[in-house]
């Protein structure tokens, strides 16, 4: 009984996490439902379960940004198109690959979220900065509530790739796609650390609904996890996006990246039966 009560409290920290840093807490929840004894599940069950309660928080955290007014909702339509068709196809890849592999697959991602965390910068200046007029490229301007502008330009062209991969990692490894998206948008696309997080989320609606539907005809979903990890979720996404703006994440980003790569060490040992 009480495993089931740790699971709100846990899904709280992560939907706090998840929500500043623009992620689903995918690759939080994941490792915590395989490797915690009480849980163990399998790592297609563990997914499919991370990526329904992900459904909430993704909704969760969108109420808060919209009234932030940093979401790009017509960058987040585009990503869309492409991602809820990733999220199907990389649900569908899971249901087919022996749990050791994918596994596997999951330890290795982490080890790139990881590093990721550890050595990426998350500046608050678009790399795309007044560019909008070279080829491919739209302009786009935000002003959220606190009055700060967002000025960037974004390349399309990128976009159907990006949004098609997000939405595969999402499907096959039970996270939101925001590991992927939020550097992608940031990094190849320009766009402000702060918008890119906010659209994350929003992307996340559809991409963790789509998963998740391919996940319940799959029946790889716990529901009773999902339900009390959503609980939490919802309540620690509120509070994690309303302090995103004012709380600096560099050394939380780097506490959470040393667990991450214990875990996926562990993870490693685990499926390659170095360890029990």
């Amino acid at each position: 009984m009480w495993s089931l009560i740790l699971l709100p409290l846990l899904a709280f920290l992560i939907g706090v996490i998840a929500a500043m840093l623009g992620i689903g807490g995918g690759v939080f929840l994941v490792p915590s439902l395989i490797l915690l004894p009480w849980y163990a599940l399998d790592p297609a069950t563990a997914s499919g379960t991370s990526l329904a309660a992900i459904v909430f928080i993704s909704l969760s955290s969108t109420f808060r940004y919209r009234k932030q007014k940093r979401i790009d909702y017509l960058l987040g339509f585009a990503f869309a198109t492409t991602t809820i068709p990733g999220a199907f196809f990389g649900s569908y890849v899971k249901s087919i690959v022996e749990t050791w592999i994918l596994g596997l697959i999951f330890a290795f991602f982490l080890i790139f979220v990881s590093i990721r965390m550890f050595i990426g910068k998350r500046g608050e200046e678009s790399k795309g900065g007044d560019s909008a007029n070279k080829r491919g490229k739209k302009k786009r301007r935000i002003i959220d509530s606190y009055g700060k502008i967002f000025t960037y330009s974004v390349n399309l062209w990128a976009v159907p790739l990006l949004g098609f991969a997000g939405g595969f990692s999402s499907g096959l490894l039970g996270i939101g796609g925001g590991s992927v998206l939020v550097p992608a948008m940031n990094m190849v696309l320009g766009i402000p650390i702060h918008v890119a997080v906010a659209t994350s989320m929003f992307i996340m609606i559809f991409t963790s609904t789509s998963g998740t539907l391919t996940n319940i005809w799959l029946n790889q979903i716990r529901f009773d996890y999902a339900l009390l990890l959503a609980i939490g979720m919802i309540f620690g996404a509120q509070f994690g996006a309303h302090y995103a703006a004012k709380v600096s994440a560099r050394n939380l980003r780097r506490i959470f990246a040393t667990v991450l790569l214990i875990a996926s060490i562990r993870m490693i040992l685990k499926f390659t039966y170095i360890m029990p």
